[in-house]
């Protein structure tokens, strides 16, 4: 049964899409539920994944059933430690959005149905081992995204839907052409038509020439879900239009699916052209960390402020890749654990936020720490973990990144410059304390402002409820338990990597 379980885990979400479907339209209640029980159901499930995890093993959980027999196409589903990390990250999110979203009114069946079918495709990137099938999981994922944002967002919602979806369809775009360049050329090599990833890994080396041509169109078709400078403009507009929810995953989880193809693709078919291509998109990272942060600083929007900082610390994760080194690309997939609790939870105070005051401005408040407490606390915890405070989950992944990159300057590969780029990149935790700081100091601290005071939901604020603290209170836990004891999840991570992309680069792990 446990080769079942990750199976388990792609089909709950879209089994309760279904029956949320099926219910009355009228009926409250029932999709609240059940979103939130399947959300639980995925998170006890990844638990169990983690629990039962054999990191001796390359593959755990695997099944691979013939899909088109004929085109060399499997349904292959298995997971390393990476793999499982992702699982527990979407599904902690999830659930919490889950939690969130409740006040959604309009269309709830739809909005909660859709959820979880993005979900389910998330799921699935994370466990397919053939291309095929992570591909038709990839678009799975990101699609619902235009209906959310167009229906359920606010401020541009279309205009931001619409970019957005055009924005990953080019992403999309360009990973089908080295794909299927892979595939066709393996086809040439050893005479066999297949999409797996443990027969390409095996069988096939794809030349060098191909690789160089190929990994840029990988670095920047995943790059553009990553938020990859220059081809990030649609993220800040989709997370201030989306609801909180979306924002969440978006954010927390969606935008993770850029790293993680890059590695598990990436680097793993193409570690020559990786080589080649390093050390320039480490460069591009500096612009992500840099320019993200100060944009961060321009802004009096909470979504925006939280969507350049997204920016930013994601230019960490491609950072950390773009190393080669272990302690680089281990911290680069603990940045992606991190970052997306850490923007789950400030995506979700926001949401608790703008539903009491019905504003983002951070100038028309002022104050709020004496009357929602918990909120200011939590917004506050958030921070502290965006700075990179030490026994926080931030701290640790920024520490594997910078050592990587430093580590990586001084042996000279890609390239004896990258450790002049890891310290340019350093200055990013100056500015991220500028902007944190300062948001901090106008939304909770001082006297409420004239905005404020004679705003007619002023009178009746009030804090967090049960399910809200619930729902942050999970989010906060996970933080401190990734930050004061990191050892499980980097011997995770670090697990996966090992049987994976490590020796393809000639690395051996800690």
């Amino acid at each position: 049964m446990e080769n079942y379980l990750l199976s388990a885990i792609v089909l709950i979400p879209i089994i309760a899409a279904i029956l949320i479907m099926l219910m009355p339209e009228k009926e409250v209640l029932g999709p609240r539920v059940m979103a939130t029980s399947a959300a639980l159901l995925t998170v006890a499930l990844s638990v169990v994944a983690y629990v039962l995890y054999d990191p001796s093993n390359a593959r755990n959980y695997e099944v691979n059933i013939p899909w088109i027999e004929g085109l060399g196409m499997q349904y292959h589903v298995a997971a390393d430690g990476v793999s499982v990390a992702m699982l527990l990250l979407t599904s902690i999110t999830i659930f919490t959005g889950c939690l969130i979203s409740w006040e959604i009114k309009e269309r709830h069946k739809e909005f909660f149905a859709l959820l979880l079918i993005l979900v389910a495709g998330v799921f699935g990137v994370f466990i397919a081992f053939d291309l095929f099938l992570f591909l038709v999981f990839y678009e799975l994922a990101v699609l619902p995204m235009y209906l959310l944002i167009g229906i359920w967002g606010t401020g541009r919602r279309e205009y931001s839907a619409m970019k957005l979806t055009l924005y990953l369809m080019l992403g999309s775009a360009l990973l089908i052409l080295p794909i299927f360049g892979l595939y066709v050329q393996a086809h040439a090599a050893t005479g066999v038509w297949s999409m797996d990833y443990d027969f390409l890994s095996s069988n096939f080396r794809l030349d060098e020439h191909w690789q160089s041509i190929f990994f840029p169109m990988v670095f920047i078709g995943f790059g553009t879900i990553g938020g990859l400078w220059p081809v990030h403009t649609w993220s800040p507009d989709g997370h201030a239009s989306a609801p909180s929810a979306v924002s969440m995953l978006h954010a927390g989880v969606l935008m993770k699916l850029g790293g993680y193809g890059i590695i598990r693709i990436g680097l793993q078919f193409m570690p020559d052209g990786a080589q080649d291509w390093a050390f320039f998109f480490a460069c591009l990272t500096v612009v992500n960390i840099v320019y993200g942060s100060l944009s961060a600083m321009r802004q009096t929007d909470m979504k925006y402020i939280i969507a350049y900082s997204s920016v930013s610390h994601l230019g960490l994760v491609t950072l950390g890749i773009c190393t080669l080194s272990v302690a680089g690309i281990n911290g680069a997939v603990y940045q992606m654990f991190a970052h997306g609790i850490m923007t789950a939870l400030l995506f979700a105070l926001v949401g608790v936020v703008y539903g009491r005051l019905h504003t983002r401005d951070i100038r028309e408040m002022g104050g709020l720490a004496k009357i929602i407490p918990f909120t200011a606390t939590a917004f506050v915890f958030a921070g502290m973990t965006g700075l990179g405070l030490p026994g926080l989950s931030g701290f640790v992944s920024e520490v594997l990144v910078l050592t990587g990159a430093f580590s990586a300057g001084v042996i000279g590969m890609p390239s004896p410059l990258l450790k002049y780029v890891a310290l340019i990149c350093l200055t990013g935790v100056v500015f991220t304390a500028i902007y944190v700081l300062r948001a901090m100091q106008k939304m909770f601290f001082g006297e409420p402002t004239e905005a404020l005071i004679t705003s007619k939901y002023y009178i009746t604020l009030r804090d967090t409820d049960i399910r809200e603290k619930l729902a942050l209170g999970v989010l906060m836990a996970v933080i401190v338990l990734a930050g004061a004891y990191p050892a499980w999840l980097v011997n995770l991570i670090n697990s996966g990597l090992a049987h994976g992309v490590f020796p393809v680069l000639g690395l051996s792990g800690f």
